[in-house]
């Protein structure tokens, strides 16, 4: 039988040997620089899926490769620390260390302004600027008949390249009163190495198994192979698809903002005592006079509502005084008989 312009003889027992041979030493020569034991691939086919598995646990972003390679059991910090030159005290120079850490930076801003529209705009051009783009945005409006504060926000989730990410916060918070400000960075150095130097083991088996293919009499074999090949070509890509996201996640970190419209903005400064007291009573006389606007407006807005339920009222008012002008009329009446039927001389019916 044929196949590929080579013969495959299943009772060859030569070639059956060297390509047990070759399959074993491609496993562990290939799953060796994961430095997750001793087990070939082929033997435990669900070792590779327990590590994508805690892969996908740590995996929801990604940066670009650092161009640093691992050993069995190495230790990423050890490997970070080796990139760094020694200072004059004989101590590592700690800035190339920090350079090559991948973080993911997450900030979150409450904003208040009063020219609403002014800083959204502000803000769509300076990330337009930066080169960075707005991931979410959610405007409300606010509109509605009455009420004194306005209700207009927007809720925003922007991605600013990370070396941007310190001029976008300075300029937002020079354009608009920024009363809380939040920062998270999470470094996800080890599990990025870890990942990638799956990958690496993973590319190294998939070229040995290739060879292997490219060399394999039995049909047996090659139905084996390829099966193989296919698994290792699927976390292949699973790494690759994580690995990309980790990139996207460092290279642009996120700034989520809450955006309100306010008639004054809260104070970011302590005030004094003389500032507490006058503050305290000017906005004791603009709360007096906002409710007297507001009962006016309100009477105004719910007047169409009143009206019906004055009519309602009247009606219902009308009627118990009719019922009970009948009814004094009937008590007189009945008293009148009693009394002529009392008085001397009466005549009875």
């Amino acid at each position: 039988m044929k196949m590929n312009g080579k013969i495959i003889g299943t009772g060859k027992k030569c070639g059956a040997r060297w390509l047990a041979a070759g399959l074993s030493a491609a496993v562990m020569l290939g799953f060796a620089g994961c430095g997750s034991g001793n087990k070939s691939l082929l033997s435990e086919p669900r070792a590779v899926e327990n590590g994508m598995a805690m892969s996908e646990e740590k995996a929801d972003y990604g940066y670009e490769s650092a161009d640093m390679e691992f050993a069995s059991g190495g230790n990423a910090d050890a490997a970070l620390n080796e990139s760094g030159s020694a200072t004059a005290s004989g101590q590592p120079d700690n800035s190339a260390y920090y350079d090559t850490r991948k973080l993911i930076k997450t900030v979150n801003l409450e904003v208040e302004t009063q020219e609403f529209d002014g800083l959204l705009a502000s803000i769509e051009a300076q990330v337009e600027q930066l080169g960075g783009y707005i991931e979410n945005m959610n405007t409300y409006n606010g509109s509605r008949y009455s009420g004194r504060e306005t209700t207009r926000s927007s809720n925003l989730t922007v991605r600013i390249p990370q070396k941007q990410l310190g001029g976008f916060v300075d300029a937002v918070s020079a354009a608009g009163n920024v009363i809380s400000r939040n920062e998270n960075v999470e470094d996800v150095t080890l599990s990025y190495v870890d990942m990638e130097s799956r990958k690496k083991a993973l590319e190294t088996e998939l070229e040995r198994l290739q060879s292997f293919l490219e060399r394999a009499e039995s049909l047996e074999d090659i139905i084996t192979l390829e099966e193989r090949m296919s698994t290792v070509r699927y976390h292949l890509e699973s790494m690759a698809s994580q690995l990309r996201t980790y990139d996207n996640k460092v290279d642009f970190s996120t700034v989520n903002m809450n955006i309100r419209e306010v008639r004054q903005l809260t104070p970011v400064e302590e005030e004094t005592t003389w500032e507490r007291l006058s503050g305290g009573f000017m906005n004791s006389v603009e709360n007096v006079k906002d409710g007297f606007v507001e009962f006016f407006i309100w009477i105004a807005v719910h007047s169409p509502y009143l009206a019906v339920w004055a009519a309602v009222i009247l009606i219902i008012v009308l009627v118990i005084k009719l019922i009970i002008r009948r009814s004094r009329k009937k008590q007189a009446a009945t008293r009148a008989a009693a009394q002529n039927a009392a008085a001397p001389g009466g005549q009875q019916k």
